[in-house]
């Protein structure tokens, strides 16, 4: 996708504080509610240089509330969670007991099941900050489209993430099926039929993988964006869907544009 929908075309926008596009794509960042961010991230990532240790307990403070607050904790954690500074926030049991009548997370971050990419540890969050779904290769269906929309809807989550992943076994499952003609195991098989449509042509092994990864979360960020409910609070700013991407070489989150 290299335009936006005439839904963002209206709304205002603020930069995208994600490292940024890999070195190894081409093109522009996409959205310009994400576009100056580069360089306010590396601003912000200075102030965060001397995170608390991981056995401090910071007390909960405000919720992000609009999508670039949210977007810019979720940079903060990343930079944590690069240098090794996690702060395990938000685990205190005074907060245990405050998170047993409410909750209030600012995120929903749908991501694959893959088990070096959980979502609460690669942005640093705790308890009651993230709603994660987490299906192999991030593919949608019903219950996973709900269930974004019971946080979005419901909650009023002001940020989606569709965060893809370096070497997705789910998207190279597809990738090689594909290639070979072969039909893959049981359920398996529904899974490489949604991620096919995204497969990149343009390219041949490792690199037709490693780019199905970005151009399938492309896809899945294309069809959250088209559901009417998610396009009016996007409309209206109240809601931004982005795209991104977890390195399991250096543990950097990348903005897909």
């Amino acid at each position: 996708m290299n335009t936006d929908s005439a839904a963002h075309r209206g709304a205002g926008r603020e930069a995208h504080p994600f490292a940024g596009p890999r070195p190894t794509t081409g093109g522009t960042v996409r959205r310009t509610l994400l576009r100056t961010a580069l360089t306010g991230a590396a601003a912000l990532g200075a102030g965060l240089g001397a995170a608390r240790p991981a056995t401090a307990a910071p007390t909960r403070g405000s919720r992000p509330g609009t999508p670039a607050e949210a977007l810019k904790e979720l940079a903060a954690g990343n930079r944590r969670w690069r240098a090794y500074r996690e702060r395990h926030p938000h685990e205190t049991p005074a907060i245990r007991r405050t998170l047993a009548t409410a909750q209030h997370p600012f995120a929903v971050v749908l991501g694959c099941i893959d088990s070096r990419v959980p979502p609460e540890l690669v942005f640093d969050q705790g308890l009651g900050d993230l709603m994660t779904v987490r299906t192999a290769g991030e593919v949608l269906d019903e219950a996973v489209l709900g269930s974004v929309a019971y946080g979005v809807l419901e909650l009023g989550i002001p940020l989606v993430v569709v965060l893809g992943h370096q070497s997705c076994g789910a998207v190279r499952a597809a990738v090689e099926a594909e290639r070979s003609g072969s039909h893959l195991p049981a359920h398996i098989q529904y899974l490489a039929d949604q991620i096919s449509p995204a497969i990149d042509h343009s390219k041949e092994g490792d690199a037709r993988i490693d780019a199905t990864v970005d151009a399938h979360v492309r896809l899945v960020r294309s069809k959250l964006e088209a559901e009417p409910d998610l396009a009016a609070k996007i409309s209206t700013g109240k809601l931004a869907i982005v795209g991104a991407r977890y390195e399991l070489t250096d543990q950097t989150v990348h903005h897909v544009s």
